[in-house]
């Protein structure tokens, strides 16, 4: 499995900006689906947002029109800017490299990293 390492997490007021970065450790992001989850405390890890190899995008409902997701193949890392964050979107936020869109979707993978908290308070 591709390893990734998440950052850009912190403390953000209610309709604050946060931008985080999936790193990669090889070249995969033109080649691997992408996908970013987040899990909030007592809820199950969701999908967020996920950029397909070949560009498509999907966005959960709950984020579309506030989250863009996006890729940077030289640099190996797809970032997920988050504009009008709100409470419900506190979670700690992990990205993962599938070779397929569905597994991705699917969230079938064996390691997780150790994520990226994101805390929307005033």
């Amino acid at each position: 499995q591709v390893q990734v390492v998440e950052s850009g997490g912190g403390l953000v007021q209610p309709g604050g900006t946060l931008t985080l970065s999936c790193a990669a450790s090889e070249n995969i992001v033109s080649r691997y689906s992408i996908g970013w989850f987040r899990q909030a405390p007592g809820k199950q890890r969701e999908l967020v947002a996920i950029f397909g190899a070949r560009g498509a995008i999907q966005y959960a409902d709950s984020v579309k029109g506030r989250f863009t997701i996006s890729r940077d193949s030289a640099k190996n890392t797809v970032y997920l800017q988050m504009n009008g964050l709100k409470p419900e979107d506190t979670a700690v936020y992990y990205c993962n490299a599938g070779a397929s869109w569905s597994d991705v979707v699917g969230g079938r993978f064996d390691k997780w990293g150790q994520g990226t908290q994101v805390t929307v308070s005033s």
